[in-house]
């Protein structure tokens, strides 16, 4: 199958603008499923719970989702993307998946970064796999990359391939999704943004590009680094994640020493 990122520069609170954007390019891409970054219509940085109130949707009927659903549709390819959610009430960092089918599933991310505490609340879906017919993938956002128990359960629960969206400030990500992938023997999708924004007195955030695709060898097949709006493609095989033995003797999920690990958690 392809794999796709798309690496792109969102205007803050440009939210029509900036999915009409997205969608022009999707429809000139040739691929099976493509990534968008974490909050690719609205821009990252908000000020106050009362700008996030401006700018979250209700998934799946919000605006920007029916927009990725149409394109899903029309194109018949899925699409991973990461927007900002309201759901009872409460505002949710979230990620969403869609198909040539329509909606398909929601993750909130769990993991939440600096600011971001202030306006979200944490995640309350679980990690889950969907199968897509042509692979089985799961998602994570952002900061979620630091824990590696997010892509350890993932890959526990059968994930070929974890979709990452992505608003990258940290400069570790992308060399450590290398290590992500070969612990777990998947292949990882991270889908960032580039550009800054500094709406926020003293707090100017630049984004580090470096959008990837990473194997399960922990081979980079694709990157981007010149700082630039792009669209990285990739053939895979999803098969070549399902195979976790690194030696004739060692099988990374069978030598898991689980009744060591309990007293941890």
């Amino acid at each position: 199958m392809r794999a796709a990122f798309f690496q792109t520069s969102p205007i803050f609170g440009k939210s029509e603008a900036n999915v009409e954007k997205v969608l022009a390019k999707i429809h000139s891409i040739d691929a099976h499923l493509i990534v968008l970054p974490e909050f690719f219509n609205t821009g990252y940085q908000f000020k106050s719970k009362s700008e996030v109130f401006q700018l979250v949707e209700e998934v799946p009927k919000g605006w920007a989702t029916q927009r990725l659903i149409e394109a899903a549709k029309k194109k018949r390819l899925f699409i991973v993307a990461g927007l900002a959610e309201r759901y009872c009430s409460r505002f949710y960092n979230s990620s969403i998946l869609v198909g040539p089918k329509g909606f398909i599933g929601i993750y909130r991310k769990m993991h939440l970064f600096w600011n971001e505490k202030r306006f979200f609340t944490i995640g309350n879906t679980p990690f889950k796999v969907y199968n897509i017919g042509t692979a089985r993938i799961g998602m994570m956002i952002c900061f979620d990359w630091l824990f590696p128990e997010a892509v350890r359960v993932l890959a526990l629960k059968g994930a070929d391939i974890i979709c990452h969206p992505s608003n990258l400030v940290l400069p570790h990500c992308p060399q450590a999704m290398i290590t992500r992938c070969l612990e777990n023997r998947v292949f990882a999708i991270t889908a960032n943004r580039i550009g800054i924004e500094k709406r926020i007195k003293g707090q100017k955030l630049k984004f580090i590009d470096q959008s990837e695709i990473v194997a399960p060898n922990g081979r980079i097949l694709c990157r981007a680094s010149d700082n630039k709006e792009k669209i990285g493609i990739a053939e895979i095989d999803p098969r070549t994640a399902q195979n976790k033995s690194i030696t004739p003797l060692n099988n990374i999920f069978k030598d898991r020493m689980k009744k060591f690990y309990k007293p941890l958690i």
